[in-house]
């Protein structure tokens, strides 16, 4: 049985999947679903002008990762690399994207299938998105006074800052904020 999280971003996550693989042909999707998913991110999405104005306030800007258990991960590496063209060498797959308003600025998200035994997230929770933010401070601040559980703990890596926060229902869910890019000479 899906969980409400699962439910929610499932047609995102297929128009995700669908437009990010190659391999996967458009006319898999039924014409009425496209457009469907594609007005309901309309109706998600925020102007340019909006984006830059609340840049600072830590926002979601993406997917940063789509993370999920399986009892047997390398049969399920396996089965994506092969019916879906999702290929994991270990590290997850990495799918990279660009910004629409600044297609200069590149992100990837990763797909990683975890053991059914891991702990990174809760024992009870199949599947964990992590999202990207533009400002993990600002966004922790403004989540804090609105109430939202968080987690004490923090990472800090080469490859970006993070942090944990709880949804309504209990589910874990992680935030990424990407190394600053250096200016190009």
């Amino acid at each position: 049985m899906l969980g409400p999280l699962t439910r929610a971003l499932a047609p995102a996550l297929l128009f995700f999947f669908t437009c990010s693989i190659p391999n996967l042909g458009q006319n898999q999707i039924p014409a009425t679903t496209k457009a469907e998913t594609k007005s309901n991110m309309a109706q998600n999405q925020t102007s340019a002008t909006t984006k830059t104005a609340t840049r600072s306030q830590g926002r979601v800007v993406g997917i940063g990762g789509v993370f999920f258990k399986t009892a047997d991960k390398a049969k399920t590496r396996e089965w994506y690399a092969t019916h879906l063209g999702i290929v994991d060498k270990g590290q997850g797959a990495m799918l990279p994207w660009r910004e629409h308003d600044d297609p200069q600025n590149e992100h990837v998200t990763v797909w990683h299938a975890f053991p059914s035994t891991t702990d990174y997230f809760a024992p009870g929770q199949a599947l964990m998105i992590n999202y990207i933010v533009d400002d993990l401070d600002a966004m922790l601040e403004r989540l804090q006074k609105e109430g939202v559980k968080i987690d004490p703990q923090r990472m800090n890596e080469s490859y970006g800052r993070f942090a944990w926060i709880y949804d309504s229902d209990g589910n874990k869910i992680e935030l990424w904020e990407p190394p600053k890019a250096k200016p190009k000479p």
